[in-house]
């Protein structure tokens, strides 16, 4: 590995899935929440649009990541759990592979919360008027309305919470390399030696 080197992280569709699906997600916590903060305007169309886009993306997403990736890099462990609080407590923190278990564990909660997002969206789906078909409130009865409401809007809360975590860690400057990876795609080789373990990191490709 040459002095000047560069380590690749995120390849560029990876990168536009990652800022496509951080507009979607704004998109829909903006408009999701105008009703309830008093703005009004006709925020529906734009909400399910927005709705139907982000399932797409994490769709495809899931599927990319069975079939073209390697799915267990960013899928976290009890035991992998236990073992990084241990190491925390002792002050002993080890390097990672390409994900560490907090981007691991943030990466796993965010798929969760999406697909109940996601299932509880198209059912909700079901009580607006689109071009393919015409609203049926009477679908389900009203108790069943009342959780399928309940599990959208405590995902919706769960999406702000996380947004802000996300943006927290990423902005500090210990952290930022990671922000600006997800911008250019590569980390530098300081940066990887300091953060990672080349063992751990598999199929690892360098830029020049």
């Amino acid at each position: 590995m040459s002095s000047d080197s560069k380590i690749v992280r995120h390849k560029l569709q990876d990168r536009i899935f990652h800022w496509s699906m951080a507009i979607c997600m704004i998109i829909l916590i903006f408009t999701g929440i105008s009703p309830v903060i008093g703005i009004e305007f006709d925020w529906v169309p734009i909400h399910w649009i927005s709705g139907t886009f982000f399932t797409i993306l994490i769709v495809w997403h899931i599927i990319r990541s069975i079939f073209f990736q390697d799915i267990f890099s960013m899928w976290v462990g009890i035991e992998e759990i236990k073992f990084f609080f241990l190491s925390v407590l002792r002050n002993k923190l080890l390097k990672s592979g390409k994900y560490s278990v907090p981007q691991k564990l943030l990466h796993n909660t965010v798929t969760m919360i999406s697909l109940i997002a996601i299932a509880t969206g198209i059912l909700l789906m079901i009580r607006i008027d689109t071009p393919l078909w015409e609203r049926n409130p009477y679908f389900f009865d009203q108790s069943v309305w009342g959780w399928i409401y309940v599990f959208h809007g405590l995902s919706s809360l769960c999406f702000i919470s996380i947004i802000i975590i996300h943006i927290y860690f990423a902005l500090r400057p210990e952290k930022f390399f990671y922000t600006r990876s997800m911008i250019f795609g590569s980390i530098t080789k300081k940066d990887f030696n300091e953060n990672h373990d080349d063992k751990l990191w598999a199929n690892k490709e360098e830029s020049y």
